[in-house]
């Protein structure tokens, strides 16, 4: 009889007969043992799914795109629109899953931006320290300083009302918490005896960051930003409630919620339908940021010897 983990199914067998078991192979095992952990990666893969291949989903592709069809318009939903029209006739579920499209890339896009300008600057200033860790961190304190939604609006206003820009300025107030995030865990890293021994042989310092520091704070990093994707959709969906995103006729979540309010009382199909979507994404990004924090948990989990 083959005893088997109860929070992870690995048989002890494959670990004694030598098979290579890394720790993400780990992670993805209790990853998949998770039911709402499953339960968000569906929902995030048929948005993510949705918004790729609109134009193949729908019969109304050019609607997504913008054209009106005022002879149908604010129909509530029915056999042809699941989701009704809006203020122009356009099919809603269309519009969202066109709208997702600019939605999801902003999120992933600033989070990416962040991981990239905040993870070597952590690094640097964790592995230094001195005049270097000083002014790295003087200058995150300063981005800390402003609320990130306040600083986001400032900027996008600044910038000007568009998808470019709204990325930009949401990446500019995201980056400082991978900095401080990296830094503390380099902090940690360059005490340790194979980072001293790799500088005692004569490692040049920029290998030792990339070869050695780097890939040891990843994980953090990763779980970090899955929490941050449906943080930094919900602000990207903020910023073009205000009308400084994506600007008409292309469709956002965050524009639809703010023309639809207008209307919500009598049709309220259409603000409904967007900002149901915004919360789905967002509570599933939340939810699989948990599940991939407690994934990454080495105490949470055990692989148990064989008995016969």
């Amino acid at each position: 009889m083959t005893t088997v983990a109860p929070d992870l199914e690995i048989p002890i067998e494959d670990i004694k007969a030598g098979k290579r078991v890394t720790e993400y192979h780990l992670m993805w095992w209790a990853f998949r043992r998770d039911p709402l952990a499953v339960l968000s990666l569906v929902i995030l893969l048929g948005f993510i799914l949705g918004a790729i291949f609109a134009p193949n989903l729908t019969p109304y592709p050019e609607q997504g795109r913008g054209d009106p069809n005022l002879l149908e318009k604010f129909s509530p939903p029915n056999q042809g629109h699941l989701l009704g029209t809006d203020y122009l006739g356009r099919d809603v579920l269309t519009r969202i899953l066109y709208g997702g499209r600019s939605s999801l890339a902003i999120g992933f896009l600033v989070v990416i931006v962040a991981v990239l300008i905040g993870v070597p600057l952590g690094a640097i200033s964790g592995y230094y320290g001195g005049w270097i860790d000083n002014l790295v961190m003087r200058i995150t304190d300063i981005f800390l300083a402003f609320p990130p939604l306040l600083l986001a609006i400032a900027l996008a206003s600044a910038l000007g009302a568009s998808f470019t820009n709204t990325m930009i300025a949401i990446s500019f107030t995201w980056w400082p918490w991978y900095t401080r995030l990296v830094r503390a865990q380099t902090l940690s890293l360059r005490e340790r005896y194979f980072i001293e021994a790799a500088r005692s042989i004569g490692v040049p310092s920029w290998k030792i960051i990339t070869s050695h520091v780097l890939p040891n704070v990843m994980t953090p990093v990763m779980v970090q930003a899955t929490m941050d994707l449906g943080g930094a959709i919900l602000v990207g969906a903020a910023v073009s409630f205000i009308g400084l995103g994506v600007q008409p006729p292309l469709a956002d979540w965050g524009q639809m919620v703010s023309i639809g309010r207008i209307y919500f009382i009598e049709r309220p199909w259409y603000a409904g339908s967007a900002g149901l979507a915004i919360f789905l994404v967002t509570l599933a990004f939340n939810l699989l940021g948990d599940a991939v924090r407690d994934a990454a948990d080495p105490h949470t989990r055990r692989v148990v010897d064989v008995g016969r």
